[in-house]
């Protein structure tokens, strides 16, 4: 059975806050694979500040030399907006015996209420919530009823099918947001340590977050 995280977002830019998380869940359950998806247009906010050809093109240069760590480009050849559980669906079509596990932060997760049918998403994959140590969870409303039907309390328990539970699986959180960074570079600092360095160079090369001029 082919293990296989998957990492949405607009990575608008690509930088550590999303890649050192993705690592540690990658080894933590032994995936064959993660796979990051950038959207193509975001349903929940507006649009990205790269255009898609170059975030594509900053998360390949990311993740180039770990063969783990994959890009996947469907939803930027897609007309409609990117829903996670379309995504998900086509997914499950390809590996219809494979372990298929999204992976969202803490945040994303107490907002999943509102996503596009988002109880289907557990009919195509697993959901890892990458939190904090020492975070807790209050058991009360429609997420709480959710985490008591479907948790799992380890990464073995959750690998015992293809599809269906939560895991919240602690890992290292750095302080960093595509936000923050777009600002700095629009305030003329430097991203070196927030971003791979290849990214660095191709957003230096392209001048795409840089403040316009004013006249």
């Amino acid at each position: 059975m082919r293990k296989i995280g998957i990492f949405g977002g607009s990575f608008d830019p690509i930088h550590f806050g999303h890649l050192r998380p993705a690592l540690e869940i990658l080894d933590a359950l032994s995936l064959d694979e993660i796979r990051f998806i950038p959207a193509g247009q975001p349903p929940h906010r507006g649009a990205p500040g790269a255009p898609a050809a170059l975030r594509l093109e900053m998360l390949q240069a990311a993740v180039a030399g770990d063969a783990r760590l994959r890009v996947d480009a469907r939803e930027l050849r897609r007309a409609a907006p990117s829903y996670t559980v379309d995504t998900l669906a086509g997914l499950r079509a390809e590996y219809p015996d494979g372990l298929l596990a999204l992976i969202v932060g803490m945040d994303a997760f107490l907002g999943l209420p509102g996503w596009h049918r988002w109880r289907s998403i557990f009919d195509f994959a697993h959901m890892i919530v990458a939190h904090r140590p020492g975070w807790l969870l209050h058991n009360d409303g429609v997420l709480g009823e959710l985490v008591g039907q479907r948790r799992a309390e380890s990464a073995d328990a959750l690998l015992q099918a293809a599809a269906g539970r939560i895991l919240f699986q602690p890992v290292t959180q750095l302080e960093i947001s595509s936000t923050r960074v777009r600002e700095c570079i629009a305030a003329g600092g430097d991203v070196r340590y927030l971003v791979p360095d290849a990214v660095r160079e191709l957003i230096r090369n392209s001048g795409c977050y840089v403040k316009p001029m004013e006249h």
